[in-house]
């Protein structure tokens, strides 16, 4: 629709909300919304990536994005992903046994990021990213007390916790799939506005290569110099990560892109006070009932059952 393809744009809508039918109310009330929003922000377009910074409403998002990037590497992943041979060898597993039980953790990955497209909307964004930060701290738990006691344990035991690294691994790769991986870029995509879109969200890109590439570079050189301590950083990363989004992650989950504006202008950026109610400006309920009371077209369903679909 930004482009001038307002009737394909029409079109997507009601499939998305109405089985194809353009008349609908809740269709034509997001329809006129996008149009609105997509003039006002022709109008007032950032013309570089000043705004981000100066305008306290992108400022937040963009903080909250470049956060968010920058804490999924630190969740670890690179670290096992990258160096899991040596880390395997550290565990007396042999290279091609390290690549097979690496190549079953990306099935898995694959199969968990499935689940996401799924449910993530029924879930929302918050919790799952702080639980799933919950669960991988779990998991490094207990990935750095395997390869802390390994060194001194008997040849069956080591075995055990062999076994016990492998599963942990394929828990935590599920579980960091499943929530942090996919989140870091659904969460990006829907809370900029059109203006900053691209701008924020290529902000929050370059974080997480920085990121992705300090890990790249340490990781190794601290695996030989201080062993298993250096897993100590993600437990640490991972459960300090679910703290930060419980505090600052605001639920955006079934939210308007164009009112997304309204959320992230709140005076306060701790989350947990927010008065949720305050900040929804229920749009596109209003212009739904102004439709209805117009006459031009007739209600298919209820608009509050929109809503939640």
């Amino acid at each position: 629709m930004d482009h001038g393809r307002t009737a394909e744009g029409l079109q997507v809508l009601a499939k998305l909300h109405a089985h194809g039918n353009e008349q609908d109310v809740w269709v034509q009330a997001e329809f006129e919304q996008i149009q609105s929003a997509i003039a006002l922000e022709h109008e007032v377009a950032a013309k570089g990536y000043k705004e981000l910074f100066t305008n306290r409403s992108s400022f937040r998002r963009l903080f909250l994005v470049c956060a968010l990037q920058a804490s999924v590497q630190m969740t670890g992943v690179s670290a096992i992903q990258y160096f899991s041979p040596t880390i395997y060898a550290g565990l007396g597993i042999g290279t091609t046994s390290a690549l097979k039980y690496q190549g079953i953790s990306n099935v898995l990955s694959v199969l968990a990021i499935l689940c996401t497209v799924l449910f993530i909307d029924r879930l929302g964004r918050r919790w799952p990213l702080i639980l799933g930060n919950l669960i991988n701290c779990l998991c490094f738990i207990v990935v750095t007390a395997v390869n802390a006691t390994f060194p001194h344990s008997s040849p069956s035991t080591q075995h055990a916790l062999g076994w016990l690294f492998i599963v942990f691994n394929w828990v935590y790769q599920i579980s960091f799939s499943f929530t942090c991986g996919t989140l870091s870029w659904i969460i990006p995509a829907e809370i900029f506005d059109t203006k900053t879109r691209s701008k924020g969200v290529s902000i929050g890109a370059m974080t997480s290569f920085a990121f992705n590439t300090m890990i790249g570079q340490v990781t190794k050189p601290a695996i030989n110099s201080i062993s298993w301590r250096f897993f100590l950083v993600f437990v640490i990363c991972n459960f300090t990560n679910a703290i930060f989004f419980w505090a600052f992650m605001p639920e955006t989950a079934k939210l308007p892109l164009e009112e997304m504006n309204t959320l992230f202008s709140s005076k306060s950026w701790f989350v947990p006070t927010m008065n949720y109610d305050a900040f929804h400006t229920h749009d596109l309920e209003y212009r739904a009932e102004e439709i209805a009371r117009k006459g031009d077209i007739d209600i298919v369903e209820d608009v509050n059952d929109k809503r939640n679909t």
